[in-house]
């Protein structure tokens, strides 16, 4: 199939970052959500992004100013019933999802791929939730999507041959590495990485050693560029709580019960990075 257009549904950290390298690549981009306050923040991200891209002479002003030309905005999801991939970039929760794959299932064209950039939710029972099941893939980024080359593509049980390869071809052309991954909650990344962040939030909470000694002990020790608990502040605790839950819940596996110090950090609304207070503060001078 020919992928000309591009929808990308939620403007969030994720969606933002998934329209712009699409734009930058030179694919007509609409980005969606709700509020036009989330898409005008979306496009102010790109818009940002770009910039810094263009000032350390990663990208010329000439193409930094094509991209942001390619992407259109909307509140609506009837724009969207031309595009030839829609990448669903919305909450992580599997009924949200369902409905509005169900909504463009509708909407779109048959020949059209759905796309969920879900980190852990089976893509399988997403598909069942459409009547073309046999179109719907994961295309699951990774933060921060402009920078981060893997794209794990997750084939669920219905996902045809042909929309597999289609998905693996425009994942190239937008300059990221397709690894295909069979469907599994968690999928082969965060199913590895999420489970060693939750180990590291416990040793912290059985008292083992301190937030620092933790990351500079897996840095020096196994080679890591980031210790696992600044890495959680990077990705968001309430994100890590929230696959640690699916896992959990979809395994019915105990080794995957997150710590309870992780919960009360997102009780606690201490999310990383985004709340300016995680492991670490952010919110200092």
């Amino acid at each position: 199939m020919d992928i000309r257009k591009v929808g990308v549904v939620g403007a969030g950290t994720m969606g933002s970052g998934i329209a712009q390298v699409f734009a930058l690549s030179g694919f007509d981009v609409l980005m969606r959500d709700i509020k036009e306050d989330f898409v005008a923040r979306g496009l102010a991200t790109i818009e940002k992004s770009l910039g810094r891209l263009a000032s350390r002479g990663k990208i010329t002003a000439e193409a930094q100013a094509a991209a942001l030309a390619r992407i259109g905005t909307t509140t609506a999801l009837d724009p969207l019933a031309d595009c030839d991939l829609v990448v669903e970039a919305i909450l992580e929760d599997v009924e949200l999802k369902r409905a509005l794959f169900r909504e463009l299932d509708a909407l779109c064209r048959p020949e059209a791929i759905l796309a969920t950039n879900t980190s852990s939710i089976s893509v399988t029972k997403i598909a069942a939730a459409t009547t073309v099941p046999e179109r719907v893939v994961g295309m699951h980024f990774f933060n921060p999507v402009p920078v981060m080359k893997l794209v794990e593509i997750i084939r669920a049980l219905q996902t045809a041959d042909e929309t597999c390869q289609a998905i693996e071809a425009v994942t190239r052309a937008i300059g990221k590495t397709p690894h295909m991954i069979k469907d599994s909650f968690g999928f082969v990344v965060n199913r590895v990485l999420i489970l060693m962040i939750n180990e590291a939030v416990n040793c912290l909470y059985e008292g083992l050693t301190e937030t620092e000694e933790i990351d500079e002990v897996m840095k020096l020790g196994a080679n890591h560029p980031m210790g696992p608990l600044a890495l959680a502040d990077l990705i968001g605790l309430d994100v890590v709580l929230n696959i640690m839950e699916t896992l959990y819940s979809g395994f019915d596996d105990p080794k995957y019960r997150p710590s309870p110090l992780l919960k009360q950090m997102v009780d606690a609304r201490y999310l990383g990075r985004k709340t300016g207070r995680g492991f670490y503060r952010y919110d200092t001078a």
